[in-house]
């Protein structure tokens, strides 16, 4: 008996230990810390703001945790989801202005507009097609990317290593079919801040 509580007791910690080392969020999942050029103090700061702007954005009004998605990169935030009038979208600008360390704030948040399934459907489909180039890429680390895309814009956010690697994704977004344009919000490591020595 006392040898199957312990037999079991260590099969726990062996499946509970083999969790992966990579950051999740609003987005899905985010930059591998791993290969972050970003230092661990900057990934700390990004990830505070992002939960301090998500924070407040769902103290506001509670839907904003589903239709409003956030991104912080170096202390740069990102917006993008739906919203329902221009003056919710202005309040959330200001909302993200306000986050403390906010260097910029890029804001793609669209106003709301009737449900179209063949377009979502469509947007959903560019998304996938452009994921998947940029995986089978090996010139991109496609893990330190997002990719949000609405009424066929494709809308990147990430760090690139180089100038070439952040055109080659600009690339591989131009190439899918149906794309009426490519939003590239990459920085690169060398604007970082504080990078990994």
């Amino acid at each position: 008996m006392k040898n199957k509580i312990i037999l079991i007791s260590l099969i726990f910690l062996v499946f509970t230990g083999c969790v992966g080392i990579s950051s999740t969020g609003i987005f899905g999942t985010g930059v591998s810390i791993a290969i972050d050029p970003r230092s661990l103090g900057t990934q700390i700061d990004d990830s505070v703001m992002q939960k301090n702007l998500t924070g407040r954005l769902v103290l506001r009004d509670k839907i904003y945790l589903v239709s409003i998605k956030t991104k912080v990169l170096d202390g740069r935030i990102f917006l993008t989801g739906k919203v329902n009038d221009p003056e919710e979208k202005l309040q959330i600008t200001k909302l993200a202005w306000e986050t403390k360390g906010a260097r910029s704030v890029r804001n793609d948040i669209k106003i709301k507009e009737n449900f179209n399934f063949k377009q979502s459907a469509k947007d959903l489909l560019i998304t996938s097609q452009l994921r998947s180039a940029m995986i089978f890429n090996k010139k991109i680390k496609s893990t330190n990317y997002q990719i949000d895309t609405y009424k066929k814009k494709i809308f990147i956010y990430g760090i690139s290593l180089t100038q070439d690697e952040r055109q080659e994704v600009i690339n591989e977004a131009k190439e899918v079919l149906d794309v009426a344009d490519v939003i590239a919000s990459i920085v690169l490591v060398e604007d970082l801040r504080i990078q990994k020595n």
